[in-house]
């Protein structure tokens, strides 16, 4: 058998005629001056995407990548003929509110190619709302679109939807539909990336976040400045007038970056103004009489909360503003706040939830008290504080649930008991179930299981110890019975930024790893929430390197145990998460066969000044317009740090050309220096999508499929899997290459 296999690869690896590679991108060093420091960027051009020049290199990089994906042969169609199995294993269900005794959903049937929203209502009947496909059908939309920013009014009556046309969040149209009807509104709110903010008590005023048009002499980095809330009245025929943003009220102060929100709760007779300062989660926060806003005319704001106050999120009951905080209480504590008193604000607030050892990620109004949701040792907790009670922070009760597992999502209504909520683990699929308020969990039937044998499959916590002594956890999640010889491969996931934490999730499609004798591993480094704020600040900023040591951490764990070897292991990073991938195979490349960067951060140093969402993410990493600032994002910055002649790992970049958050350009350049730095003859790969935007958001099922299909294909064939066998890890144009 085995000289019948060795015969098998060789016939293989001559089988194998690899496409000629593109020119190579032309090198135009631009010399930047950081205090004193000079660097080069030889691909700086880039940055101008609609150049033409720029565009062919995106698409001659885009057919090579295809064509060079395209002979891996047999091994990639199996997978494909997987993935898209288990993605169609089950339906896609998200539940989104719970309004008047109304269940909001988006639906993805299997095998349907978009989500569709739908409602179920107190007579249990599911009924379609919205298909994104057909609307955009017959509207004449050239690129498909999906939903996002789902809002229904108080009384359930009407709904507003953004629709994403080709994954262009800051295309998004905001529509309104009359539930009763399923109709469509004539209404169309354009440029609306967050969508509708809040409505009206009674439903006939809507507020929305609008992005500006740009004017003569502005650029694509000005596109996401000096956005304003709006507000409309159904029917009305004059100009939506502006209610809160820069420029509004010279009381309240904002700089270009702020993003503005106007948000209103029919159990309060309040309306808060709520000011987002880039990606920072801290919040400034103004009331006024939801009356005043919206009548119109003056709006009488007052501040009650600042970015001092270490406010994240907040929610409202009567006159009682209970606040989410982690002021001096790294995994946050709810205070409260009797707004009817004269100059109450954040920092009288008193305690109605003390810190504990549970991160408090979520505070949420019902009728019958207030749910905190949380996790302690990346499992999920539920706790209540009844309304009636306003007792000691005792009289907080534990609820217990189904299984231990992740809250994936979690709504109440303020006007009624209890909530609906998503339980999800590693091996256990996601489930939505119905809270009473006295405590009883019921499964409300609206996501069936899929069928997927889950019973093959386990996951395990571990902790890998980090270059300063840190102990960082490592879930890793493997077929029952897996060897560690360390032939397996292995994908090793982190991302680390905003205090985002990787909670457990079902793998789903990407069972097709573990099918493959893959190990899937998550670590929870630095610059997440994992352990709250402080777990954040020490991955944030001149902290970023912790987040790289962290994954470098989990990478030596998993070899050190022989889940696998270096030959075996690959890395991925999304979004913020380039840095730390970027990071990671620039710094210690030695230890990865492959790495996926997907629509991820990697030239952290021009995101300021040449990304349109740069200035916005300041907060989280740094200005390189100051000296400290500038030393942060350099350290940090992997484009930078890529040196020539030495042996990279194979490396596919992702981006989606409509991209907003992160400009196609940075996974460009990182590619591109890659292509002409690498000396270990490994493919470094630029998949473009001309149909999308960041990454998976607003992604239809056959992009889903698509990209994971390419995604799994690229990495365990430059992990030696068996799938893959004969098919020479290295590239060498027009011959079969060599190993």
């Amino acid at each position: 058998m085995p000289i019948l296999r060795t015969f098998a690869a060789v016939a293989a690896a001559l089988a194998v005629a690899w496409p000629a590679p593109p020119p190579a991108a032309p090198v135009r060093p631009v010399t930047n001056d950081y205090f004193g420091k000079k660097l080069v960027d030889p691909y700086q051009y880039f940055e101008h995407l609609k150049s033409p020049e720029v565009q062919t290199y995106f698409r001659e990089q885009a057919n090579y990548t295809n064509a060079v994906l395209s002979k891996l042969g047999p091994g990639r169609e199996t997978l494909r003929r997987d993935i898209a199995r288990l993605a169609d294993a089950g339906a896609s269900v998200n539940v989104v509110a719970s309004v008047a005794g109304t269940i909001f959903y988006v639906e993805r049937p299997p095998s349907a190619n978009d989500a569709r929203l739908m409602l179920r209502g107190a007579d249990g009947k599911p009924r379609l709302l919205l298909d994104p496909d057909a609307f955009g059908k017959a509207t004449g939309s050239k690129a498909h679109l999906s939903i996002s920013g789902v809002l229904p009014s108080p009384d359930g009556r009407y709904v507003a939807v953004g629709l994403v046309p080709g994954g262009a969040e800051t295309e998004t149209h905001t529509r309104i539909l009359d539930t009763a009807t399923a109709t469509v509104l004539p209404e169309d709110f354009p440029r609306t990336w967050q969508g509708a903010t809040a409505w009206s008590a009674d439903g006939k005023t809507l507020f929305y976040n609008q992005l500006p048009l740009l004017q003569p002499g502005e650029t694509e980095n000005d596109r996401e400045l000096r956005s304003l809330v709006f507000r409309h009245t159904l029917g009305g025929t004059g100009a939506d007038v502006a209610v809160f943003g820069i420029g509004v009220d010279p009381n309240v102060p904002f700089v270009p970056t702020d993003f503005p929100a106007v948000t209103i709760s029919p159990a309060a007779p309040y309306a808060f103004g709520v000011i987002a300062h880039g990606v920072q989660n801290e919040q400034t926060i103004y009331v006024a009489p939801a009356a005043a806003v919206v009548a119109g005319g003056q709006i009488p704001w007052r501040k009650v909360a600042d970015v001092d106050d270490d406010v994240v999120s907040f929610d409202v009951k009567g006159s009682t503003l209970y606040l989410l905080s982690h002021k001096g209480a790294s995994r946050y504590a709810v205070l409260a706040l009797d707004l009817e008193q004269s100059g109450a604000t954040a920092a009288n607030a008193a305690v109605a939830v003390p810190p504990s050892e549970v991160v408090i990620q979520q505070i949420s109004v019902a009728s019958d008290g207030l749910y905190v949701r949380g996790i302690l040792g990346g499992l999920a907790s539920l706790r209540k504080l009844p309304f009636a009670s306003h007792g000691p922070p005792g009289a907080v009760t534990s609820i217990a649930l189904p299984f231990a597992g992740t809250l994936q999502a979690f709504v109440t209504d303020p006007l009624a008991s209890g909530a609906v909520f998503d339980l999800v683990s590693w091996t256990k699929p996601s489930l939505i179930y119905a809270l009473a308020a006295n405590g009883e969990i019921a499964n409300t039937g609206l996501r069936k299981a899929p069928d997927i044998d889950t019973s093959r499959y386990a996951s395990i916590e571990v902790k890998a110890r980090s270059a300063d002594g840190t102990l960082v956890p490592v879930s890793i999640v493997m077929r029952r019975g897996t060897k560690l010889d360390g032939s397996n491969p292995a994908y090793l996931e982190a991302y680390g930024a905003y205090g985002f934490d990787i909670d457990p999730y079902f793998l789903g499609a990407s069972f097709a790893w573990l099918d493959q004798g893959g190990i899937w591993a998550v670590a929870h480094v630095r610059g997440g929430g994992e352990f709250g704020e402080a777990w954040h600040q020490a991955g944030k900023g001149p902290t970023k390197q912790h987040t790289i040591d962290d994954a470098i951490a989990a990478a030596r764990y998993l070899i050190a145990n022989k889940y696998t070897t270096s030959a075996h292991l690959a890395i991925e990073g999304t979004s913020a998460g380039g840095i730390m991938v970027g990071g990671a195979i620039t710094q210690h490349p030695e230890l990865f066969a492959g790495a996926l960067d997907v629509v991820g951060l990697t030239d952290e140093l021009r995101t300021e000044v040449a990304d349109p969402n740069g200035a916005a993410n300041v907060p989280e990493f740094g200005s390189s317009k100051t000296p400290d600032g500038f030393k942060s994002v350099y350290a940090m910055d992997a484009y930078q740090h890529i040196v020539n002649g030495r042996n990279y790992p194979a490396v596919m970049a992702v981006t989606g050309i409509n991209d907003p958050r992160v400009a196609p350009w940075q996974p460009a350049k990182f590619v591109a220096r890659l292509q002409a730095a690498s000396a270990s003859g490994r493919p470094v790969l630029l998949r473009v999508d001309y149909d999308a935007g960041h990454g998976l958001l607003a992604a239809s099922r056959a992009q889903e499929v698509a990209l994971l299909t390419d995604e799994f294909s690229f990495l365990l064939w430059q992990c030696d899997s068996p799938l893959f066998a004969g098919i020479p890890t290295h590239i060498v144009p027009g011959k079969s290459g060599a190993r």
